[in-house]
């Protein structure tokens, strides 16, 4: 598509956007749009942004491409990522020549080209030796011969290729490192890669050893290592030096306030809010081999350029949305280039870049915009370098090369177009939130002018004039509103309830309403199971075209908690090899995966607006409470407890995150599924209680409500309706509290799952439930505007006075059309449940049917009590069976379809 026929968009996309930019009294318009494509080019992704994507676009379907490299004679183009193959592409035209299995120990016949053709999970066995690889973090190069490709492999080791002069790639070997050493990981995560001149050399970056490797490639040993920072992400060589990027700072001192790190390891963190403090660059002498100074930067620090001269290295600050420029003469920092407006908020997140021949240009993947950034370099000019403009590229950018010899810029877009398909007219779809379709863009290098048209586009596609907006001064002599249209002006709140529950779909538990745009075939937990989830939709807003932002707890608690997921988050899905940081557990904290801008609990407390949590970001400690008593108390335990009073068992835990700990209810629980949320809601009830007698209540109260997330079919736990049905009754019971209580007329409730996963949805496979509660509630309708967990956060933030985090609450739509300006007092009054909470899974050996029996075994084996450890597609089978019995199909094809471009 040109530039001209592209700038067709930018009418209707301002059209849309403007009213709530540029005339601050007038609505706010709303879109219905379904996330996904919506034209040829075009898609609707779940966190308020548009994808137009510029130049040729190769759809790589199961992937996840996480890095990509260019062949020195410009003619081969390669990239990797989430499926163990590496995909070998003509630089030119973007066609797929092979996917080349990782070298394993049974190597395959080639594949075929009908098989090339097929999306990656569906291309056969054969083209995947190598089962357990997948790509790391980064890290992919040629020699400088083209003679071999190097590929960092998450499971601890680099993959080697060789190049035929024909251009053909085959499998060749696996270079062995040396184990990290890490408290709970010994494997090896190598990430960057750079090579000597001569080849002879290749430098790998050990990011959980906190070391830089040099392997010798004519004897495939490791000659030397240095030690480093936190989390090495990237190397670069110049000048005879190593620039290595650390993702966490400089190690932690005697005296330093730190915090997990993934794998036992640990890093500096912050003291007001426990986020990871620093980025570094360590520098290496490879003459002499002496370690030399460790160069401050910003947050995130992550990959590298040098230019090519040499006089430069560039390193992308993915947290702090800046790069900053080392001269490699005296290794200090002499620039800081902004990858966004300096006065902005943080939601550039910079992590790829790259210099063309000249040194001139530095091209740099902005992830969280979607778009690539073209920038002047010139740091020894009157005005040093500047960002230029935009290019809009996939969703999530995080690696770029220069394609000199095409004059083009070659992207790997991590997300690409999300969790969707591209099918046949007529062909059904299968919708999941893990059917990932990662993208390349292949763009010419714009023309000054063309770049003002894809630069305008790209702001637009991020809703830029809506972030503006966003900071935009109260008003005085403002009414007070259900939602208020700027920040600071009077809301007719004054509390908020955030509950996050587990890994629903909307078809699961809403699609028999039919008032909504439901699939009843769908709907496993329907009204029978959760009736208090089906009389809330009724009775106030059905909300059936809202989505989670995420796919899976690790960032989907990152996008209910902070409306943003980094690029650590990101990158993890390479196999999660630092850590799932879900904020569940204790292995699960990582204050790297954390949000520079913090969660909305900071935001809370830097605006001094009361918090109450109840188990987010909480690890359980619950058990007997007797401490002595050996074992561990069943879910019949913890029920019995409640309602004959028998105090046997106790509920406790801790905080995960040290800034949560004056603020959370320590004698409740977040993630235990053998606790039923029933008690949760009691500990909260009888805290609300108090709350009364004194007057007075938290501005904003957070709950972990997680009991819907099901445990299978092992046997002695809850049967799957049984545990959905007690999640039901507890938020039912909540809600009912808060409305018969003193401070309903001015308090209002939010529920949303933090993802979709474990489930099957016609729609998309990130839409999910989400419910609204209040006196200014509308009653009895259906709310068909396209909304999303940034919403919810930022309607909260307008509610209570706080200023949005980041860019994506700040251009979130809020949720001001589920509320009329005059109240409904009526009370809501929960539903008794109609399946009973002692239903337990029977033993095997009581099982007639033959497949139920093999899934109550399975069960017993599978981590199900450990979030999202066990197979997704396993689970979701046990559970659809555990529900509608053997004789119903499982739904592997849904019933919508989206047609292809031609």
């Amino acid at each position: 598509m040109s530039p001209a026929s592209r700038s067709f968009f930018l009418p209707g996309i301002f059209a849309l956007i403007a009213p709530l930019a540029f005339g601050a009294d007038a609505p706010v318009a709303f879109t219905k749009d379904k996330v996904g494509k919506l034209a040829p080019n075009r898609y609707s992704t779940p966190t308020n942004q548009i994808l137009t994507p510029a130049g040729i676009q190769v759809e790589l379907p199961g992937m996840r491409p996480q890095a990509i490299a260019i062949s020195p004679d410009g003619r081969l183009l390669v990239t990797s990522g989430k499926t163990a193959e590496l995909v070998v592409l003509d630089a030119k035209t973007g066609a797929i020549l092979q996917r080349v299995a990782f070298p394993g120990k049974l190597p395959p016949p080639e594949s075929t080209v009908a098989e090339l053709e097929k999306p990656a999970e569906t291309a056969g066995t054969q083209t995947k030796p190598d089962t357990g690889a997948q790509l790391s973090f980064t890290g992919l190069i040629f020699s400088p011969d083209g003679q071999r490709i190097f590929l960092s492999n998450v499971n601890g080791d680099i993959k080697v290729f060789t190049v035929e002069k024909t251009g053909k790639v085959a499998p060749l070997k696996t270079l062995s490192l040396p184990d990290a050493k890490a408290p709970k990981r010994k494997q090896a995560i190598p990430a960057g890669l750079a090579m000597s001149r001569d080849g002879r050399l290749l430098y790998v970056a050990l990011n959980l050893a906190n070391k830089l490797a040099e392997i010798d490639t004519a004897t495939d040993m490791v000659t030397r290592t240095w030690e480093v920072g936190v989390a090495p992400f990237d190397v670069a060589l110049a000048e005879g030096k190593a620039y290595v990027s650390n993702w966490g700072g400089r190690r932690p001192g005697k005296g330093d306030l730190t915090g997990p790190a993934g794998r036992g390891t640990v890093v500096r963190v912050d003291a007001v809010r426990s986020i990871a403090s620093e980025g570094s660059v360590s520098v290496i002498d490879l003459k002499t081999g002496a370690v030399g100074r460790e160069i401050l930067v910003e947050l995130h620090a992550s990959a590298l350029a040098a230019s090519p001269d040499e006089k430069h290295v560039v390193v992308a600050n993915a947290g702090s949305d800046t790069l900053s420029v080392i001269e490699t003469k005296t290794d200090k920092l002499v620039e800081k280039i902004w990858a966004r407006e300096p006065a902005g908020l943080f939601g550039a997140m910079p992590n790829a870049l790259t210099f063309d021949k000249t040194g001139k240009w530095i091209m740099v993947c902005n992830a969280t915009q979607n778009a690539v950034g073209l920038i002047k370099f010139d740091p020894a000019g009157d005005v040093g370098s500047k960002l230029l403009g935009l290019i809009p590229v996939g969703w999530f950018p995080g690696a770029v090369a220069f394609d000199a010899a095409h004059k083009q810029i070659c992207v790997a877009n991590i997300k690409g177009i999300g969790s969707t398909k591209r099918f046949k007219p007529g062909e059904k779809v299968k919708y999941n939130s893990k059917d990932y379709f990662g993208t390349l863009s292949l763009v010419p290098v714009p023309s000054e002018k063309d770049l003002g048209v894809e630069n305008a586009l790209a702001l637009a596609n991020m809703r830029h004039p809506v972030i503006q907006a966003a900071s935009l001064p109260p008003r005085d002599g403002q009414p007070a509103k259900p939602v208020p249209e700027r920040v600071g002006e009077p809301s007719i709140f004054k509390h908020v309830l955030y509950i996050i529950k587990e890994n629903r779909t909307y078809d699961q538990i809403l699609g028999d309403m039919k008032a909504g745009n439901g699939d009843a075939s769908l709907t496993l937990f329907g009204e029978k199971v959760t009736p208090n989830q089906h009389k809330l939709s009724r009775d106030f807003v059905l909300l059936d075209n809202t989505y989670c932002s995420g796919i899976q707890s690790a960032d989907g608690h990152q996008w209910t908690d902070s409306a943003i997921s980094t690029d650590y988050v990101e990158r993890q899905h390479a196999g999660w090899p630092r850590s799932y940081p879900n904020l569940k557990t204790d292995d699960s904290m990582d204050a790297l995966a954390y949000s520079p801008a913090g969660f909305i609990w900071d935001n809370a407390i830097a605006h001094k607006v009361t918090l109450r949590n109840y188990g987010e970001a909480c690890v359980s400690e619950s058990g007997w409470a007797d401490k002595s008593k050996k074992g561990k108390p069943a879910w019949k335990d913890y029920l019995g407890d409640l309602t004959d009073e028998t105090n046997l068992t106790a509920i406790r835990c801790k905080p995960g995150i040290e800034t949560m700990r004056p603020f959370s209810k320590l004698d409740t629980v977040g993630w235990d599924l053998n606790v039923p949320d029933v008690i949760r809601a009691a500990e909260f009830i009888k805290e609300l209680k108090q709350f009364e007698k004194k007057g007075e209540m938290p501005q904003l109260m957070i709950m972990a409500l997680p009991n819907d997330h099901t445990g299978g079919a092992k046997a002695g736990v809850p049967k799957p309706a049984a545990q959905v049905a007690d999640n039901d009754l507890a938020f039912g019971r909540i809600v009912e509290a808060i409305s018969h209580s003193a401070f309903w007329k001015d308090t209002c409730i939010f529920a949303i799952e933090d993802d979709p996963q474990n489930g099957a949805d016609h729609v998309s496979g990130y839409r999910t439930t989400a419910y609204v509660a209040s006196a200014y509630t509308k009653r009895g309708k259906v709310i068909g505007t396209q909304y999303n967990n940034t919403s919810l956060v930022r309607t909260i933030e307008l509610m209570l006075g706080m200023p949005p985090m980041n860019t994506m609450d700040a251009s979130a739509t809020p949720m001001s059309d589920c509320f009329t300006d005059t109240a409904d007092l009526t009370p809501f009054t929960s539903v008794p449940n109609q399946t009973p909470l002692t239903t337990l899974n029977p033993e095997p050996k009581q099982i007639a049917d033959k497949q139920l029996r093999k899934d109550a075994i399975l069960s017993a084996k599978l981590p199900l009590s450990e979030p999202d450890k066990c197979n997704e597609d396993v689970l979701n089978r046990i559970l659809w069976r555990a529900v509608k019995g053997t004789s119903v199909p499982y739904p592997a094809w849904a019933v919508s379809k989206v047609e292809d471009d031609d």
